[in-house]
């Protein structure tokens, strides 16, 4: 399965909504913790009374918050914790992890297509190469089972230029590709903004909800010669 790193440096955007005292909090309902609310996952319960997640924040209705971990929503479900936060009864399905860590996927690769269609993704090596030089690339994604030497290529090249940029794996290149319109992609630029910033979100509630444990980082100067998380983890 995928390898999956998340950046989380003190100057990233993660990092940054771990620590942020101000904006909205929310209560998880499994730990108790109160905390951003773009730590969290936002639930909703739908008009059959389903528990549904709600990664867009859109849907109508109370939300019901989560930490992003497959051991909060087991927690949540073991204890009715959805019910008793809902003050209703509601249709809990048996594999609820298993088909939110899906419907993450899904959103992943999704937003991956609308970053294409708006021109802020860059594909293959020698494109990626170019934008890395120029320093336009926020999140540089490689394939699962992209071959060593390629990405340790790019990973170098982020680091010799001297920004910030996160790389992360959590899919292969045919899923890679399929969302991006072609047969395979192996490696693919973001470009800094909206869309890296929202990938890289929706890619550390995609970690959590695998299971996966991350110690994130963004790729900077300072990391010469050393390999990245998600160049170390496998699933």
């Amino acid at each position: 399965m995928a390898a999956i790193a998340e950046p989380m440096g003190k100057n990233s955007p993660a990092g940054d909504r771990q620590g942020a005292a101000e904006g909205p909090q929310r209560r998880c309902l499994a730990s108790g913790q109160v905390l951003p609310k773009e730590t969290l996952l936002r639930f909703v319960v739908g008009p059959e009374n389903q528990v549904v997640p709600d990664f867009a924040e859109r849907l109508p209705g109370r939300g019901l918050w989560l930490l992003p971990r497959r051991d909060m929503m087991e927690r949540a479900c073991k204890k009715n914790l959805f019910a008793r936060a809902a003050k209703r009864q509601v249709r809990l399905p048996s594999d609820l992890a298993e088909q939110v860590e899906r419907l993450a996927l899904g959103r992943c690769l999704e937003q991956l297509g609308l970053a294409r269609r708006a021109g802020a993704v860059e594909i293959g090596f020698e494109k990626v190469k170019s934008a890395l030089k120029a320093d336009r690339i926020g999140l540089l994604l490689q394939a699962s089972d992209a071959a060593v030497d390629g990405r340790e290529k790019l990973a170098g090249m982020a680091r010799a230029v001297g920004g910030e940029t996160a790389i992360l794996q959590f899919c292969g290149a045919a899923e890679l590709g399929a969302a991006l319109g072609r047969e395979a992609a192996v490696h693919v630029g973001v470009a800094r903004g909206r869309f890296a910033a929202g990938l890289q979100r929706d890619i550390e509630r995609l970690a959590g909800l695998r299971g996966v444990e991350v110690h994130a980082r963004r790729v900077g100067p300072d990391e010469l010669g050393r390999p990245t998380e998600g160049e170390r983890w496998k699933r």
